[in-house]
């Protein structure tokens, strides 16, 4: 399959912040795409949901939720006494890369609908859910046995803060009005998604561009810890999709889930529950490495595993 073409603005962004042009985004039209992407993926989730909802849906919340908890704890231990981590920055990391990345799952729908796939649109919901745990359990690692956490600013953070406040706002509005009151909003929302993500990705690029030196002193284990963690945990996802008995589709959809690493609102959080954590060094390995790499390799590598895994369980 070729390469999803929204992905080679990712590479154009990355290019030009490499070689130094004077390309640049302004701050309010990516604040309006985020707005925009985040909005239209809670009303797409939010439709799905309303088409497709069923009580077996809260069996499978639970095991999608209990097994993500597994990424954080596994982290960990990697960061911190592999790597020589301090306590707070392993913490951290460990938070990111248990969290999720919305425009990671993005992508991946875009993927899915050029190679034709269907998958459970209800998935949408666990972008919202699979925040919090790992937030929680990345505080309780850097606190454990020391300090104070100011529980409800994080919360609040966490909760209210734009990333989340609008995938669940347009998740309501989705489920509520359903597909037939959404339809008069599908060409601002649907059709116009992917050229809107198309730029966003191009900014994208141009930030991990400047992040890759952030990574200059743990280089070579953050680098190596970014690509061979989301494989781990795609491969946990592949395994937990595939024992729920979801589509190829939706298998793949949350192994990039599994996969990917928070940059929006677990930075968010960490700068307020675990402030003395280096930012540099979570939102560089999240940002610098393992978003390009789940976006030009990661994902197409979790389609096959998918694919993989129902012809052999088939």
């Amino acid at each position: 399959m070729s390469l999803e073409p929204v992905v080679l603005f990712f590479v154009l962004g990355l290019a030009a912040g490499l070689l130094r042009s004077d390309l640049k985004i302004p701050g309010s039209i990516y604040d309006a795409l985020s707005i925009y992407l985040l909005l239209a993926i809670g009303l797409k989730g939010g439709v799905k949901l309303a088409e497709q909802a069923t009580p077996g849906m809260l069996l499978d919340g639970v095991l999608i939720i209990g097994a993500a908890i597994l990424i954080p704890l596994v982290a960990f231990p990697i960061l911190r006494y592999l790597g020589k981590l301090k306590r707070a920055d392993a913490a951290s990391i460990a938070a990111h890369y248990g969290s999720v990345s919305v425009v990671t799952f993005s992508i991946g729908v875009a993927f899915l609908a050029q190679a034709a796939q269907e998958y459970e649109g209800y998935l949408i919901v666990f972008l919202v859910l699979l925040e919090v745990p790992a937030l929680v359990i990345g505080v309780m690692l850097a606190r454990y046995g020391a300090g104070q956490v100011r529980w409800g600013r994080m919360l609040h953070e966490v909760f209210f803060g734009k990333s989340i406040f609008l995938l669940l706002g347009g998740m309501i509005i989705g489920y509520v009005a359903g597909p037939q009151g959404i339809a008069p909003l599908d060409n601002v929302f649907f059709d116009l998604f992917k050229g809107a993500l198309a730029i966003f990705l191009l900014e994208m690029g141009l930030v991990a561009a400047g992040r890759l030196a952030d990574l200059r002193a743990y280089g070579v284990f953050l680098i190596g810890f970014g690509i061979v963690m989301p494989i781990l945990s795609a491969s946990l996802g592949t395994a937990v999709g595939w024992m729920l008995g979801l589509s190829v589709g939706g298998t793949m959809l949350l192994a990039a889930l599994y996969a990917s690493a928070s940059y929006i609102a677990a930075p968010a959080a960490m700068r307020i529950a675990v402030p003395e954590a280096n930012p540099g060094l979570s939102i560089g390995a999240a940002l610098g490495v393992t978003f390009p790499f789940n976006i030009l390799i990661g994902i197409p590598l979790y389609y096959w595993m998918a694919q993989t895994i129902h012809q052999i369980g088939a």
